[in-house]
């Protein structure tokens, strides 16, 4: 066999792929049997090298990552142990275990290792990745008929809206629809990433204080700067709550910051480590979306939020009307955060938009239409919800996301064939509630779970 030290990560996923194909049966280094239902997505970001995984062991069904590498002792090496985004891996795959001690998390808890070498020969066959696509359905949607798909991905789609105005109605019964909405944009503009953060520092700044400063005679701009320095003091993102390296650059937007956020010393504020920085594009850096969401609530000051947004809802008609909903969302500006991301010369970039219509688009429909909705429940309008609903019905393609593109490929989808929000939040619910729950059986896809969990076309 040739030398494993040779071989790299990336082959070893191939690899990987390709025993899962064989329907071996699996015992990890423990004596644990582990039988894969669902290999998961590969992770081109930071953390484990498949996403939400599913696999059945003597615990039973199991959820979460898989990490990949060439020899066992390198979890250590690469100080995954100590790293809290390794917490939701569930086996450690490896071409060779070269030590006897358990794979353990940062948490404390140990995981199973599995090594490949037992399986194969006494050679490594090569492996061509564009064979190894052994997601359960692969290419299911070949032999089915392009309406039976496309009634599959506008059901779940009206289940995702539906399961996002439940999780609504009950956030709204115990913060109130006002500050129920503010959160729901919050989390929006922190992603995946540092969804967390942001719903947090919308707990401890609740929008009911961020517009209670917008009250009195005070100009726009005192408004603006009141609203920016309290957030970021908060959220703990000032230069002098980090080292950020520019504490030698200051400038005017810097000290006027600095000043105020000092000044908001009554609210607790938040760890720096509450946020992850690291690999974050420019234009969805934390900072430069705080900025975006003070411009909003300048935007509507007058009336709030609320009422300004589901009035607007009420007014805008369904022809065409997306693009007035995108509107009211995004945020273009001039000055320091026209041409920064962060604080200090070296984070300039050139994009006055702090909000774009993509991301605008999104908050649209995961945010503003289901909550309307809600609203519109709640308030007796039957007709607002119906209308929030008929929007969202009609609503062009988003932006293609990674789990979208994951499940593309993964039920061998013609693309065109998910040509609008509804579909497109289809195939996201599918993956939720279904691949990533194995729960391959109830999916509607026409195909069926054979006892080793290879999927069968029905």
């Amino acid at each position: 066999m040739e030398l494993i030290e040779s071989l790299h990560e990336s082959q070893i996923i191939n690899l990987w792929r390709y025993l899962l194909l064989k329907e071996i049966a699996l015992i990890a280094e423990d004596g644990t049997p582990v039988k894969i239902i669902y290999p998961g997505r590969i992770n081109n970001d930071q953390g484990a090298d498949f996403r939400d995984a599913v696999m059945v062991t003597k615990q039973g069904l199991v959820i979460g990552d898989i990490e990949i590498h060439v020899k066992s002792s390198d979890w250590q090496a690469h100080r995954h142990h100590l790293n809290p985004q390794y917490n939701r891996v569930i086996l450690h795959v490896v071409m060779k275990s070269d030590r006897k001690k358990a794979t353990y998390l940062e948490n404390g808890r140990s995981i199973p290792t599995l090594a490949l070498n037992k399986y194969i020969g006494s050679s490594i066959p090569l492996v061509d990745p564009r064979t190894v696509s052994n997601t359960p359905c692969s290419g299911c949607c070949a032999s089915l008929p392009l309406d039976n798909i496309a009634d599959f991905l506008d059901s779940a789609g009206k289940q995702r809206f539906l399961t996002k105005a439940d999780k609504f109605e009950a956030n709204i019964a115990q913060v109130g629809a006002n500050q129920s909405l503010y959160q729901g944009i919050m989390g929006a503009l922190g992603y995946y990433k540092n969804r967390r953060p942001f719903l947090e520092l919308a707990r401890r700044l609740p929008i009911r204080l961020l517009e209670s400063i917008s009250e009195g005679k005070i100009s726009d701009e005192e408004c603006l700067i009141r609203q920016q320095a309290i957030m970021l003091g908060t959220a703990g993102l000032l230069p002098s709550q980090r080292d950020n390296g520019h504490q030698d650059k200051l400038d005017d937007e810097w000290i006027t910051l600095e000043k105020l956020g000092a000044s908001f010393h009554s609210i607790e504020t938040m760890p720096p480590n509450s946020w992850h920085l690291f690999r974050i594009r420019p234009s969805n850096f934390p900072i430069r979306r705080l900025i975006a969401m003070s411009y909003l609530l300048l935007r509507y000051r007058r009336k709030g939020m609320l009422e300004e947004m589901v009035n607007m809802l009420k007014e805008t008609p369904l022809n065409k009307g997306h693009r007035r909903l995108e509107v009211a969302l995004v945020v273009i500006t001039g000055g320091y955060w026209a041409n920064h991301f962060d604080f200090g010369s070296s984070s300039r970039i050139e994009s006055s938009a702090l909000l774009g219509r993509g991301r605008a688009a999104d908050i649209v429909v995961n945010v503003l239409l289901p909550f309307v909705f809600v609203w519109g429940k709640l308030n007796s309008q039957p007709e607002l919800s119906r209308k929030a609903f008929a929007f969202y019905h009609n609503y062009p393609k988003l932006s293609v996301n990674t789990v979208e593109r994951h499940m593309i490929k993964q039920i061998g989808l013609d693309s065109s064939l998910a040509n609008s929000a509804q579909r497109q939040q289809g195939l996201i619910h599918i993956y939720n509630t279904l691949c990533t729950q194995g729960k391959c059986d109830y999916c509607r896809l026409g195909s069926k779970v054979s006892s080793n969990g290879a999927h069968i076309q029905s």
